[in-house]
């Protein structure tokens, strides 16, 4: 009996490890800068961001796009005014918080629950998460959380070891098949 469950554990174990692939050895290693956690068809092209096997960016996706054409569905505008700051500001536009300074481009690395982890090194950053560190960005640069809470925006918030950096002003689709949430 312990031997069919000790083979029944390993073989979901190989099953789940090899779902993974390649992405995901990349990014624990400190290699990937695509900033998935799961296996995907995100490929890294030399210094080109992110792509899906068919050509379009990974995050894109319907309702995900901002107002100066870029691919925003991992880019955040946020108050940068410095730690002293408690303005809170968060939009998928530029423009200015509430202190009246102009906010910063930030690259999502990740979605927990309902705050956003931000890659501090700008808006064209593809970054991912410090494998040893998750406070700093695989550049180096500190993460900084922002809420999500009372924005309105919509974000992925699929959990467990899912990666998604989706956020939008529009309701939507994430990359990985779910339907995004709004934040209240």
């Amino acid at each position: 009996m312990h031997r069919w469950l000790f083979l029944l554990i390993l073989a979901l174990l190989t099953l789940s490890l090899a779902a993974c692939g390649p992405h995901w050895r990349r990014h624990h290693h400190g290699h990937g800068p695509c900033g998935k956690a799961k296996a995907g068809p995100c490929m890294h092209q030399g210094e080109k961001p992110c792509t899906m096997k068919d050509g379009k960016p990974c995050a894109m996706k319907k309702g995900a796009m901002i107002a100066d054409g870029k691919s925003g569905a991992d880019l955040l505008y946020v108050c940068d005014c410095g730690p002293g700051c408690t303005c809170g500001t968060v939009a998928k536009q530029p423009g200015n918080c509430a202190c009246g300074r102009p906010l910063a481009a930030m690259h999502v690395v990740r979605i927990e629950g309902d705050e956003a982890l931000l890659c501090t090194c700008g808006g064209d950053c593809r970054c991912a998460l410090d494998a040893k560190d998750p406070n700093l960005c695989a550049c180096g640069k500190p993460v900084k959380r922002v809420s999500l809470k009372g924005t309105g925006l919509y974000f992925c918030n699929c959990g467990g070891s899912c990666s998604c950096n989706v956020v939008s002003d529009q309701p939507g689709d994430c990359r990985c098949g779910m339907k995004l949430k709004q934040a209240q």
